[in-house]
This record gives structure tokens, sequence and C-alpha cells, in this order.
């Protein structure tokens, strides 16, 4: 009896210290490899070898990578909570987003100084769908629509608080992305600067607000007859942004669009090379809406505004779609390199043209290579737009999504 009550006291007693120490360790490193290669292309034996590990000396903590996974996700989510709750100690909407900047970014410094662990970045979340995690990140959302919702946005509706939440979470997410370009005893300056421009925007006080259309942007592939290249890549491009690069195989995407492997290789040599292609889609129908702009736009808001509005309904429109930037993480890594810096110079371009818009007083005086980064994310971020503002059609996403982008998350709504 004695020994079965010993037994059963065992068997209910909590964690050893020594075991949560390791179990918090192998979480830390996992998100250094899950930042690098997503979910997909983590594996226990590379989280295990970074620790002097086997494989199955993880499987003791987290029965499989996907539990492990989860585990990264919410502590990415409780890192973030500080800065939330930072954020949340302010007054009001600007004193709100200030803090929560500020505590964010300098979590980044002193990340860039290796004086604190790695957070988990967000880009695959999507692909591991995690009950726990996704529950985890629905609260955190919530509590940074929080942050905007006061006195200067009273007049907002739930449906354009989301759209703006959306944009400022899109915004925070995609600083790493740029931010290594700044020296650590910067990112003050960075901090100040960025928030200038998601609160208030890029436009110039009082410029009209007059995007034009681009009906030209993207073709329609050819009906009827053997399937064509575009339809293989607009697939592949749909199954990346959802599943990453491991995710979308050679049978996902021939299943996607009811055909044979055969067929995926009589158009493809290799599924690498389809991957190439949709980046090399995606960059190119970039630069067609700058070069379409330009030539029906008198400004430089103007220009940027039609760019962004044009790029975000094709976004949202699921017809042609725009491969995720955050699909790089999983993309092979000797691709990587070129493919950043294509996407780097399409930045570059909005900066130039930033620069114009200041020049001819449509724009405010803001840092140019950091509003082009705005302007990035924001256009990036636009396909999951509909997970938070289910409602929203993408003509109406220019409205509450496009035209905060250019006069501020704090601007008033327009009716």
């Amino acid at each position: 009896m004695t020994e079965t009550l010993e037994l059963q006291a065992k068997a209910t007693r909590g964690p050893t210290r020594r075991f949560e120490q390791r179990k918090t360790a192998i979480v830390a490193s996992a998100v250094e490899v899950l930042n690098r290669k997503g979910v997909r292309g983590m594996t226990l034996g590379e989280v295990a070898a970074s620790l002097n590990l086997v494989p199955t000396g993880v499987i003791y903590y987290f029965k499989n990578k996907e539990d492990l996974a989860a585990a990264c996700f919410l502590k990415g989510v409780e890192g973030f909570s500080q800065f939330l709750a930072a954020g949340e100690t302010g007054a009001g909407a600007r004193e709100r987003l200030t803090r929560f900047f500020d505590a964010y970014l300098d979590y980044r410094r002193r990340m860039a100084l290796a004086e604190v662990e790695p957070l988990t970045t967000f880009n695959d979340v999507r692909a591991l769908n995690s009950a726990a995690v996704n529950a985890a990140y629905v609260d955190m959302f919530r509590r940074a629509r929080g942050l905007l919702d006061g006195r200067e946005t009273a007049a907002l509706t739930r449906l354009e608080l989301n759209a703006r939440t959306h944009m400022l979470l899109s915004e925070i997410f995609w600083a790493p992305v740029w931010l290594h370009r700044h020296d650590p005893e910067d990112y003050g300056r960075v901090t100040q600067r960025l928030l200038s421009i998601t609160a208030d925007g890029l436009a110039a006080t009082g410029a009209a607000w007059n995007p034009r259309p681009l009906p030209n942007l993207i073709p329609e592939p050819p009906e009827g007859g053997e399937i064509s290249s575009e339809l293989f890549l607009r697939a592949a491009t749909e199954l990346i942004n959802e599943e990453g690069y491991l995710g979308a195989s050679v049978e996902k995407i021939s299943a996607r669009l009811n055909v044979t492997k055969g067929a995926f290789y009589h158009h493809n040599e290799t599924k690498d090379e389809l991957v190439e292609a949709c980046f090399e889609r995606t960059i190119e129908v970039m630069r067609r809406a700058i070069r379409q702009a330009e030539l029906v736009t008198t400004d430089g808001l103007q220009t940027l505004a039609t760019v962004a509005a044009a790029l975000v309904e094709y976004q949202m429109s699921g017809n042609a779609p725009l491969l995720r930037t955050s699909a790089l993480t999983s993309a092979p890594e000797a691709l990587q390199p070129k493919l950043v810096a294509k996407f780097d110079r399409i930045s570059d371009r909005f900066a130039s043209l930033i620069s114009d818009g200041i020049a001819d007083g449509s724009l405010r005086p803001i840092d140019t290579n950091i509003g082009a980064q705005v302007i990035t994310a924001a256009i990036n971020a636009a396909a999951e737009l509909r997970h938070w503002a289910a409602a929203v059609t993408p003509a109406q996403a220019v409205n509450l999504y496009v035209r905060p982008l250019f006069e501020g998350l704090l601007s008033p709504p327009v009716r």
C-alpha cells in the first residue's frame, strides 16, 4: 500500500527544475531553426544537434515537431504580451502606440546585441494550424486592437479597427526584414520614424486621395485547351502562401489543378524551378504596377496609392495571388539571397517614388527607406486581411486598409 502511494505521488508530482530548464533550452534552440526554415523545414534532429542531443532526447520533451513548433509560437505570443502590456499603460491611442513601439524595438535592439533570446516570427503560424496557438494569436490580435481603440479612433467600426490592427501587426512583423540595415544604437531613431509613418501616414496634410484603377495589371490565362504555365504559377503561389515551400508538394499543386504529376513535369522541370518562377512572377507584377501607375498619375502620392490599391485588390481577389515574402523562410537556402535582393530592389523603387512625392509636396517629409518598407509590408500582408475582416471586398479594402496606410492608423474614417 505504501509503495502504491509513493508511485502515485511520483506520477502526479510536477516537473523538476532540471526538466523545465532543458525544455526551455530546447524551445530556445527550436525558435532559431523555426525562424530560418519554417514549420515543415524544422526537424527534431537539427534542434537536437544544436544542443548536442540525439533526437530521442527532444522527443522526451516534445512528442513531435508540431508540438515543439506550437511551443515556439506560444513563446512568441508570450513575448509580444510584454510589449502589448507596455503599450496598454498609455492614456490614449497615440501614447499606447508609442509605448508599444518603444518596448518592441528596444527588445529588438537588445536582440541585435545578443543580450536577449530571439523572438519567434509568425511567418508560418497558419501552416501549423494548432488550436492552442490560434487561440493565443487571436487573443494577441485583440489586445493589439485595444491599442488603437481610443479618442482618436472613436468613430471607427470594429471592421475598420480590425483592418488597421492587421496593418499594425504586419508592420511590426515585417521590421526584422530591414532592421539589420541599421546599427543597434540607432534603433531609438528608427522607432520614432516608424511610429510617425504608422500613426500619421505618408500623405501630406490636405493632399487629395485619388488612386487610379489599373485594369490590365495581370492578364487572364487563356481559356480552354491545355493548362497554361500561368495556372501552375497561381496554384503553386496559393499553396506556398498557405503551407510554405515544403507544404506545396508536386502532388498538391497537381491536385489543385486536377492534373497528373506528368502534366506538372511537362510544364516544369523541377519544383524549385516553379517556386523561383512564382517569386519572379510576383516581382514582375509589382514592377508592372509601378510602370502602369506612373503613366496615369500626376504626383508621388497618387502613384504610390495607385500601386498599393491595385496590388492589394489583386491580393484579396483570390484570382491572381502574389507570393507572400514570408515564403522565403521555407524556400531553399540557396535561392534566398537572390530572391531577397530582388524584393529589396522593389522596396528601393518605392523609396524613389516617396522621394518624388516629398519633392512635389504630396507626401510628408518622412524617412524614405522606412516608408518604402511600410508600403511593402502592407501589400505583402493584404492576402491575410480576409482572416480579420472577412466581410471586406477587394474594392472596400482600398478605403479600409490602403487609405489608412497613407493617412495614418490614427486618422478618422472616411464615410
